[in-house]
């Protein structure tokens, strides 16, 4: 039986013990009914996986000797996606919550010009992501970027860096269908009311592909974890 996975916000190598926040704690001793003695696996979403044994087993800071460490290096390639964000919260969570159990490196919200909702709760959707990569049980954690508007995108370096580069857009241009890459890409996904001609002029100015989902009209956050599916087979 796999042991009960938690999120750990920091771990410094070569520590002996580690202390569990309250929050977890409290799901450890109160839900899960752990004590003394019981193992845990914990990760710090930066590729370390512990194995720990419960010496304290208090509800509000459990405290654990670590009895081993697991390092999995970074990989060495992965999908960023840059997606506007969407009027219907819930359905951006989902797509953080799928996108992040299928394994994508990178998620940055997008503001163009179609986007209609700008609000972000940075705090909730980071704990979407921690959830999600700990059901899937994963030990790297998606970097999730801040909202950024659309024509400011193509000025970060660590963007323009990225080898593939594509726009998944409504248009009827000549677009050939997504297909899997090897190395470092990156797909635009744009709002409901896809992108403006002008926004799909800007990204093929700078270097990106034009692509196509299939034939169906997908919502945004559908669109999202097909790229995602696509890019990663």
């Amino acid at each position: 039986m796999q042991l009960p996975f938690f999120y750990i916000a920091e771990y410094e190598p070569g520590s002996a013990f580690i202390d569990l926040d309250e929050d977890t704690s409290k799901h450890i001793v109160q839900v899960l009914r752990k004590k003394k003695e019981d193992q845990l696996n914990l990760t710090d979403g930066r590729g370390h996986l512990l194995t720990v044994t419960i010496v304290d087993d208090h509800r509000k800071h459990v405290s654990a000797r670590i009895d081993s460490v697991l390092f999995t290096e970074a990989p060495g390639a992965g999908t960023t996606v840059a997606i506007s964000l969407v009027k219907n919260a819930s359905r951006f969570e989902w797509f953080l919550e799928k996108a992040t159990e299928i394994g994508v490196k990178a998620i940055v919200p997008l503001l163009c010009e179609r986007t209609e909702k700008e609000k972000f709760r940075d705090d909730r959707l980071r704990q979407i992501i921690v959830s999600a990569m700990l059901q899937s049980r994963q030990t790297w954690l998606p970097l999730l970027h801040e909202p950024i508007a659309y024509e400011l995108l193509f000025r970060q370096e660590e963007i323009a860096a990225i080898p593939s580069r594509f726009i998944a857009h409504c248009t009827e241009d000549s677009k050939e269908e997504l297909a899997p890459v090897t190395g470092e890409r990156i797909i635009l996904i744009g709002p409901e009311g896809d992108f403006t001609q002008q926004e799909i002029e800007h990204a093929l100015g700078n270097g990106y592909k034009p692509v196509s989902l299939g034939a169906n009209r997908l919502r945004t956050e559908t669109a999202g974890i097909v790229a995602v599916t696509v890019l990663r087979a």
